[in-house]
């Protein structure tokens, strides 16, 4: 079989680009490397707990502002239950609690509270700033990465509001500090801004161009901080059900080694396992390092390109700490996203942001507990000779992050339930970003916007999205670059693009918080939802004790259930089947009955699927 598209990559990119092109009917093929999909925005369990793997922080879902994430799922026709934050986070700067209102006069009276000197010059930046992105972001909304933009489109925006368009174009080529500076004189909110930008774009004033801080020191005021209800997990499975649903095919646990020419043209993609498959086009959504450094053959490019690739400078590598403690180690007025800044002065390892999504999903956890996850850079080598050093090291960073967290929630450490961290190595081994770089390439001036990966390469049918292409972090981001390069491949083969048009369908609701598990799958028929909620208590184990590898993907049918991709689910299972002796041993083998408790309704779920009708 030769699909239509083959996108190497199931992380939020990839993903979006497999169903937009699945929901215009293409054949589609999805190659990742990991047991789940979503990359950075996975999960993973430990028990009864459910660990964010990474993106946790979600923007784009909103009524306005650049909301990709609603575009997207409104294309898809596919509801997903998001929640609100009421704040947007909170950042802990210099002893200071600094709450990030929705409304962005309402925050800047906050800020100026920090920075009374600079009352006035916060309100005009903050005006101006959302006066240009109304007019440039929000009023023209447009889903497609820079290179892939109509220039006859922008022309129209350009001339509705000429001033706003010169003052955003002419943002492009200047630093961050550049920009401030014509609004502020205070040392201090220099750094206070270092900070943001730091966080927003993983770089510094210095480094990161005007135009993308301009651009995110307003949006998340316009459109509002979200997190999927349920976690993230249903964030990357409602994109997989969409995928299988129309016929597209997801190799998980599979690793793309090449990709393989014909007539100077790439033709297809070889797996590690020997296995090639042909496609018409081909969708990579990883870092430029290993698409030029791994899997194009030298033969097919120029040293010039691969001398380019290779000096694009990372982001920093990260470490992160995920735990569970008690619920009353966390105050009553903790934000679900804290940035913790302990040296102003400069970024180091004291600087970390601390997601705890259970304060509003209380379904992650037990309710007497928190599940939190704290981030930050890294600077230590982690390239330990043995493995004893290494799980040293990672102990000794357990016990500094504790300390760190100890010091905005205090008694934090004596409160930990469960811990582990994640290190640079695990990042790179799980969603193969080098080195533990977070977000692939560093966003900074001379390696920004045209300077990064575009949505089309040397060859009209390798396309390319994720973080190394033009529009970089973020996961509203991400999204539009698998959009621009699902409509490039659309356009090339004929085929309707998706665009935005007035009155869409709205397919995303925001429910109430706190959001609980009895409210978990409303909208379902009852026998529909406990299958769903007896799915949703697998622990999506990594080495699953249930099958013991021997070819039936357990975890992923219970994993894509989960979601309501009874589809894709069937599908799995049709590819192994095995008897009814086969499947109760398989529920004998459950890590839950094995630990004393009730096994997951493995047979039950199994018989479902194979009843329904999807």
């Amino acid at each position: 079989m030769e699909y239509d598209a083959i996108i190497i990559g199931g992380g939020l990119a990839g993903l979006t680009a497999a169903s937009l092109l699945a929901k215009r009917g293409l054949s589609v093929v999805v190659i990742d490397k990991s047991y789940n999909p979503g990359g950075s925005c996975g999960v993973f369990r430990r028990g009864h707990v459910t660990f964010d793997q990474g993106s946790a922080m979600l923007y784009g879902f909103g009524e306005h502002g650049y909301n990709a994430h609603r575009f997207v799922f409104n294309c898809l026709e596919e509801p997903i239950d998001i929640i609100r934050h009421d704040l947007l986070y909170i950042v802990n700067f210099k002893g200071r609690r600094i709450r990030f209102w929705p409304d962005v006069e309402e925050f800047a009276d906050e800020l100026a509270e920090v920075f009374p000197a600079e009352k006035e010059n916060i309100h005009r930046f903050y005006r101006d700033m959302l006066q240009m992105y109304r007019h440039v972001m929000v009023e023209n909304p447009s889903y497609n990465t820079a290179d892939e933009t109509n220039p006859r489109s922008a022309l129209k925006s350009m001339l509705r509001h000429p001033a706003s368009y010169v003052r955003f174009l002419s943002y492009l080529n200047k630093s961050t500090r550049d920009l401030l500076g014509k609004y502020f004189s205070d040392p201090e909110i220099f750094k206070f801004f270092d900070k943001l930008t730091s966080t927003y774009c993983y770089a510094t004033v210095e480094e990161a161009p005007a135009v993308l801080a301009a651009v995110m020191f307003v949006d998340n005021h316009v459109g509002g901080s979200y997190y999927p209800a349920g976690s993230t997990l249903f964030l990357p499975g409602k994109l997989e059900k969409v995928i299988e649903e129309h016929g597209g095919d997801m190799l998980l646990e599979s690793e793309a080694v090449s990709i393989i020419f014909e007539n100077g043209k790439p033709a297809g993609v070889k797996l590690a396992d020997g296995r090639i498959l042909k496609g018409k086009n081909i969708i990579y959504s990883g870092t430029v390092w290993n698409l030029y450094g791994k899997l194009l053959d030298p033969a097919f490019t120029t040293a010039e390109r691969r001398a380019w690739a290779k000096s694009q400078a990372p982001t920093y590598p990260s470490v992160v700490l995920y735990a569970v403690v008690k619920r009353h180690a966390i105050p009553e007025d903790t934000a679900p996203i804290e940035m913790l800044i302990g040296n102003p002065d400069k970024l180091d390892e004291s600087e970390v942001t601390v997601y705890i999504q259970s304060i509003d999903d209380k379904t992650v956890c037990g309710e007497d507990e928190h599940v939190v996850a704290a981030i930050g850079p890294t600077f230590e080598d982690w390239k330990c000779e043995t493995d004893q050093a290494y799980q040293q090291k990672k102990q000794k960073e357990q016990e500094r992050l504790f300390a760190v967290l100890d010091k905005r929630f205090p008694g934090f450490s004596r409160a930990v339930l469960y811990a582990e961290v994640a290190t640079p190595r695990t990042i790179e081994r799980y969603t193969l970003k080098n080195g533990g770089a977070v977000a692939g390439p560093k966003q900074m001036l001379g390696q920004h916007m045209f300077h990064r990966l575009h949505t089309r390469t040397e060859w009209d049918n390798l396309f390319c999205c994720g973080e190394s292409t033009v529009m970089g972090t973020g996961t509203p981001t991400v999204t539009v670059t698998g959009l621009s390069a699902a409509n490039a491949v659309l356009k090339k083969m004929g085929k309707e693009p998706f665009v935005y048009r007035e009155g869409m369908p709205n397919y995303v609701k925001l429910v109430d918080k706190p959001f609980t598990a009895d409210r978990l799958f409303e909208g379902v028929t009852d026998p529909q939802k406990e299958i769903m909620r007896a799915s949703m208590r697998c622990r999506l184990c990594e080495y699953p004790s249930c099958t013991k590898g021997n070819g039936v993907d357990i975890r992923g049918i219970l994993r894509r259930v989960s979601a309501g991709n009874f589809t894709g689910a069937r599908k799995a299972w049709l590819k192994h089947p095995v008897d009814a002796a086969r499947l109760d041993q398989y529920e004998a083998d459950c890590v839950w009955a094995k630990e004393g408790g009730q096994a997951v309704a493995i047979r039950q779920v199994i018989n479902f699927i194979n009843e329904v009708e999807v």
